[in-house]
């Protein structure tokens, strides 16, 4: 008597690049909110930079990746933005 088995694989799946996607989502919309934005940015380009390395989802890493950096970098210019805008008031 044979036996049928079924073997059911499991797709991979890669974590870190899904977390930096999530918290690079986070950080794009809470950008307002005074030092939250540094750490989330920071914590989706770590994140996105792991994910790059498995060999799934790399789409999604690069994403973390970029959205870690557009979180950074709206935050910087939004205090450039304030310096500025602070400068004009005291001529």
């Amino acid at each position: 008597m044979s036996e049928n088995r079924v073997v059911i694989e499991k797709p991979e799946g890669n974590g870190m690049a899904v977390a930096g996607m999530v918290l690079g989502i986070i950080g794009v919309v809470l950008n307002w909110i005074p030092f939250l934005p540094y750490v989330l940015g920071v914590l989706a380009i770590i994140f996105g930079i792991v994910g790059m390395k498995q060999p799934v989802k790399q789409g999604v890493s690069k994403a973390g990746l970029i959205l870690g950096i557009i979180t950074i970098g709206l935050k910087i210019l939004f205090w450039v933005i304030v310096i500025l805008l602070g400068s004009m008031g005291n001529v």
